[in-house]
């Protein structure tokens, strides 16, 4: 997989998976536009504000001229029907899917041949807890949008979501029932979602678009009922 001189924006890509996949196309030659509220060596600020955008976009574009890879990762806010606000709720579909929208929109001319998007979903856009609405509306709402965009760009751009599971970006090793509710026998860790990024990005998914991929080591796939195979509900 060849990245090099590649334009690639991640948002949110100063922490966790966002930052392992920026790592990942710098060390491929890649040159890596991020924007994050957190402080540091990249655009600050907040992807729910309009004018951020348009003004990240229009210095990538200043910059580069072009955009190989967007990766829209930035982290919605969760919280739940009990104490979720009307603002915060819009807050988080700002951040989660109106930004991701807006900037394939604003990149939209500028997108280069063989170009794809990647958005970040999650496991919890198909399964919930109590008490996480506005993330989980957030991550359905990028899930859906992957395969309206998918067909508006097809020939264009190639569109996909990853929808990551329990990945623990301390890359703590866990062990016990932790790990053992994964049919994968561990938690996951950013690197496991930053290869399938690249990969999709890659010629080698030149056939695949519209797609949402789980990564989630098959927490998702496995049927619990209790007192079954040592499953038991405690309340």
């Amino acid at each position: 997989m060849d990245f090099k001189d590649k334009v690639v924006v991640v948002t949110g890509g100063a922490q966790g998976i966002g930052r392992c996949i920026a790592d990942e196309f710098q060390k491929a030659g890649a040159y890596v536009c991020v924007i994050d509220k957190q402080p540091g060596n990249h655009f600050v600020g907040d992807i729910a504000d309009k004018p951020v955008l348009e003004q990240f976009a229009q210095e990538v574009f200043e910059e580069y001229g072009r955009v190989d890879y967007l990766i829209n990762n930035a982290l919605p806010l969760m919280k739940g029907i009990d104490e979720c606000s009307y603002e915060e709720f819009q807050y988080t579909l700002s951040v989660g899917v109106t930004a991701p929208f807006y900037l394939c929109k604003l990149f939209s001319p500028f997108f280069a041949e063989g170009a794809a998007i990647i958005n970040i979903s999650s496991s919890r856009d198909r399964m919930s807890q109590p008490q996480t609405e506005s993330y989980a509306a957030a991550k359905g709402g990028i899930a859906a949008l992957t395969h309206a965009l998918a067909v508006s760009f097809a020939g264009r751009v190639r569109v996909n979501s990853i929808s990551p599971g329990w990945i623990d970006t301390a890359c703590t090793v866990y062990q016990g029932p932790d790990a053992n509710q994964h049919p994968a026998g561990r938690v996951g860790n950013p690197m496991d979602i930053a290869n399938m990024v690249m990969y999709l990005c890659s010629d080698k998914a030149g056939f695949i678009t519209g797609e949402n991929i789980c990564i989630d080591g098959g927490m998702t796939r496995q049927m619990i009922y209790h007192g079954d195979y040592g499953w038991k509900l405690e309340q």
